[in-house]
């Protein structure tokens, strides 16, 4: 078309790029919407709590590995942990939940594992930090510091009970949630992929080189990326894979792992649920274990 030829050719290989991106990611978002759109609608928070050990070290180690199978984006993950606290399940079973489930569940796990070319060393890197950062923050609930985390006047979080629905009209209602989370988070991958692939292009080599001399600020400076791009966890794989010939290994590692852990999204349905003191121990912790790990596997 006339109008793509008169287009400066950094415009149409940043457009190519993000085009790119997104056909890699759109698949992963939406099966990953689908597979919530019924946990929302067959899983109880009730079913999870009759299989809690009774030993509480082993129910930190419960709620950090039961993303496995009770898989959830980080989109929607704030208001089940709500609702698992309301239900009694203990703060250092549910918070490692909160911050392994948008990452260790097998469609995140798979989508990481394809956008790094078929990469098992960056799936089990990412894999690993998690469950670090997990276990360390339900020690912290289990044994240091107070697990009441609920706001005493939290406002509701609108869960329902569709026990007494049909089992047609269960499918339905699944799929009508799978939508509307497929449209809701599908705005923050075009933006997010929209700024990586114009970073490629657009951002000058020297502040790159700059940054990337640096291990601890080319860090940090991907953790804030990841903070105020909020990406789906089943995309951010993509966008982290676009920049890692740019800034590395270890930061785009600590992209990989706070987002799912602490974005826009999620801090601001934390702070209507959650006390503020809990929300900077969350913070604080995730943070800091995630930059000792990070330099770790640079030093590595």
């Amino acid at each position: 078309m006339e109008i793509f030829d008169n287009l400066p050719a950094s415009v149409l290989q940043w457009f190519a790029i993000f085009i790119s991106i997104i056909i890699e990611a759109l698949p992963f978002v939406l099966l990953g919407t689908i597979l919530s759109g019924f946990i929302e609608v067959y899983v109880t928070p009730d079913l999870v709590q009759r299989f809690l050990p009774r030993n509480r070290f082993l129910r930190i180690l419960f709620g950090t590995f039961i993303g496995f199978v009770f898989p959830s984006c980080e989109c929607g993950i704030v208001p089940i942990i709500t609702r698992f606290l309301e239900k009694k399940v203990p703060s250092y079973t549910a918070v490692p939940f909160l911050a392994t489930a948008p990452i260790i569940n097998p469609i995140v796990l798979f989508a990481t594992y394809s956008a790094f070319g078929n990469s098992w060393r960056f799936l089990g890197l990412r894999l690993l930090g998690a469950i670090i950062v997990a276990i360390t923050l339900g020690i912290m609930l289990g044994f240091v510091v107070d697990e009441n985390i609920l706001k005493e006047n939290a406002k509701p979080t609108h869960f329902h009970d569709y026990s007494g629905e049909t089992w047609y009209r269960k499918i339905f209602l699944a799929l009508a949630h799978a939508i509307d989370e497929f449209f809701d988070t599908g705005r923050y991958l075009v933006f997010g992929t929209l700024v990586a692939s114009g970073m490629q292009i657009y951002l000058p080599t020297r502040i790159l080189t700059r940054i990337g001399g640096n291990a601890l600020t080319a860090i940090l400076v991907m953790m804030l990326l990841a903070f105020i791009l909020s990406l789906c966890s089943e995309a951010d794989a993509f966008i982290g894979a676009s920049l890692l010939s740019s800034f590395g290994t270890a930061p785009v590692l600590a992209f990989l792992l706070i987002g799912p852990m602490v974005d826009i999204k999620n801090l601001m349905m934390m702070v209507n649920s959650f006390k503020p003191r809990f929300i900077v121990q969350f913070i604080t912790v995730s943070v800091g274990m995630i930059i000792i790990y990070c330099l770790l596997v640079g030093v590595i």
